[in-house]
């Protein structure tokens, strides 16, 4: 009987002799990365592998990517809850709480860029260590400056604990793509983000009440202790990969396929530097950004927009509410964290949406449904409290409206581009993401500061949510773009299927008129545009015919690659902006005050 060891070899084998296959298939065919005609399809297991025993290796693979996250999630939520009593026993101006927020967001910017990048060259394994383990540096950090009544401290802290929060949901995002990207993506995503959106809800539910019970280091202590916990899966989850990933017939990433011809270097050094040379392919160049389309870029707008909306309300939900609605602070403590309690019942119901109702463009028709609950929500908290009375309207289209939201912007990226960009993408989403929150919350802080008390209760705060609501009208107008792009996107493909196919029918005539080969394509569920009706593959024996023509008539033209780097240009400019923003506001108000102590 074949032991583990020889079934995960011959997985690895197989695998690999499959990637050979396809690499010398397109061999005499012009590349295309953004294009995958086989590469998507998931790769058969052996037949000694049974389906229930993939699904339970599966399973413990999301398992393990839940629980990655979790104290990175309780910590980033732990200061929002606290912002009254860090300016009553700390002294912070609302400028300095937006610096402290900020600090944490500001690495965020482009520690997923980069994280994207790494895991796609030195794999979500190594990349994962990493980024728990500056977490749990940063939030040791937090938690001595908390100790020691030190602003300063504290901001270090969030900017170490920022290095590494945004890559580790990169790596957390890619595991999950890696794993279930065949098998219910929308599903397991869900459930995969679920585990950080419940430790979000209860850091910002149980940061006061462990202020008032246990004292004001009790959220701090069990923050920390989380962080250390993730630590310790990790390093579980690191020795299992391997079984995990041959177990369950997961893609196989670089540094598998770098190991797999290694070892074939003795046997066969033809195959191994073919094996090379796939997995050097596998590899991203921060340069190849650039190609990815206007659907790409019109996307990483949305995210820009989403992050100003988002996150920086969620952070300023409870003092907003205090002071709008004269509610005392535990009580507006309370009613805000209701804000985070969307995703725990909303994930899975979106997920299972997304992966039961493929044959239509249901991603985007929930992004315009969360745009339109969260604008909603805006509208209520402008209106006058003397009108509306309570916050507790705007709590729910806001809490519903961003209940389900993040979730599709993650499982749209596998639906844009190909699978060696996935953690990429995954990480300019994070990023610019991340950026828009920077900016607005930086500024947000500013603005707050700029008045007196007495205008704060009642102008400058209105003033603030006028701005979310203009933000969000911005937002939807977005998705508009979004929309349009995807019609004329679906229009130019299934123009050009069918002209493809009429081709390759009157080429298979030719050759043998009494038979048909089959079709052309076949609809998949792993789809390269929002529409999964548009996305088709070659599988004939004619596919090098195929390949050849798609390829030719979908290349990226001159012009679009000249729009990408104009975008990725401005989103450079607004990263450095955001960071310019923060170094300066920190210097005038942190410096300032350090010399006037």
């Amino acid at each position: 009987m074949e032991s583990s060891q020889d079934l995960a070899n011959d997985y690895r084998r197989s695998a690999c002799d499959h990637l050979l296959q396809i690499a010398a298939t397109e061999a005499d065919s012009e590349n295309d990365d953004l294009l995958e005609p086989v590469e998507e399809e998931p790769e058969p297991l052996p037949p000694s592998f049974s389906k229930r025993r993939a699904f339970f290796i599966r399973s413990l693979a999301l398992l393990c990517a839940c629980s990655l996250s979790v104290g990175s999630h309780y910590a980033s939520n732990i200061l929002g809850p606290l912002k009254s009593r860090l300016h009553r026993e700390l002294g912070t101006s609302h400028t300095e709480f937006g610096l402290l927020l900020s600090s944490f967001s500001l690495n965020s910017t482009w520690t997923p860029l980069v994280g994207g990048l790494v895991a796609s060259r030195l794999g979500t394994t190594f990349t994962s260590i990493l980024a728990t383990g500056v977490i749990l540096m940063g939030q040791i950090f937090l938690l001595c400056g908390d100790i020691w009544g030190d602003i300063r401290l504290m901001a270090l802290g969030l900017f170490i604990f920022g290095l590494g929060v945004s890559p580790l949901a990169v790596v957390q995002e890619t595991i999950i793509v890696r794993f279930f990207k065949s098998h219910g993506l929308g599903l397991s995503m869900a459930f995969g983000l679920i585990a950080g959106k419940g430790a979000s809800f209860l850091s910002a539910r149980t940061s006061y009440p462990l202020t008032e019970h246990w004292g004001p280091r009790a959220p701090f202590y069990v923050a920390t202790f989380l962080a250390a916990l993730s630590v310790v899966i990790n390093l579980l989850y690191i020795s299992l990969s391997k079984w995990l990933i041959d177990g369950s017939g997961a893609e196989l990433e670089a540094p598998d396929i770098s190991e797999e011809a290694k070892r074939r270097l003795s046997i066969n050094m033809t195959q191994a530097q073919a094996l090379q040379k796939v997995a050097d392919k596998k590899k991203v160049h921060l340069g190849q950004i650039m190609e990815l389309g206007d659907l790409f870029w019109v996307y990483m707008l949305l995210n820009i927009f989403c992050g100003m909306i988002w996150s920086p309300f969620i952070h300023l939900a409870a003092n907003i509410i205090e002071s709008r609605y004269h509610m005392p602070e535990e009580n507006a403590a309370n009613t805000a964290s209701y804000l985070l309690a969307g995703p725990i019942i909303l994930y899975p119901m979106a997920g299972f949406f997304i992966d039961h109702r493929k044959h239509g463009p249901i991603i985007l028709q929930l992004l315009f449904l969360s745009s339109i609950l969260t604008m909603s929500a805006y509208l209520w908290f402008v209106l006058n409290p003397n009108w509306t009375k309570t916050p507790v309207l705007g709590i729910i289209s806001f809490a519903i409206g961003h209940g389900f939201s993040p979730l599709l912007l993650v499982v749209l990226v596998p639906k844009i581009v190909a699978s060696k960009y996935i953690s990429t993408a995954l990480g300019a989403h994070k990023s610019m993401e991340q950026t828009g929150s920077t900016i607005f919350q930086t500024l947000a802080g500013i603005w707050l500061d700029s008045g007196s008390e007495k205008r704060l209760g009642d102008s400058l705060m209105q003033e603030l949510l006028n701005s979310f609501l203009a933000l969000n009208a911005l937002e939807f107008c977005v998705l508009l773009l979004l929309a349009y792009l995807q019609h004329w996107k679906n229009s130019k493909i299934h123009g050009e299927q069918s002209h493809i196919r009429s081709n390759s029918f009157n080429h298979r005539s030719r050759l043998d008129t009494s038979s048909h080969r089959g079709q052309l394509y076949t609809p998949t569920q792993d789809t390269p545009l929002l529409d999964s009706s548009s996305h088709f593959r070659q599988y004939t024996s004619d596919s090098n015919l195929s390949v050849l023509s798609l390829r030719h008539d979908m290349r990226k033209d001159e012009s679009e690659i000249r729009r990408g780097l104009l975008m990725a240009f401005l989103c450079a400019a607004l990263l450095l902006a955001a960071w310019a923003l923060f170094l300066v506001t920190a210097w005038y108000k942190l410096g300032r005050k350090k010399g006037t102590d």
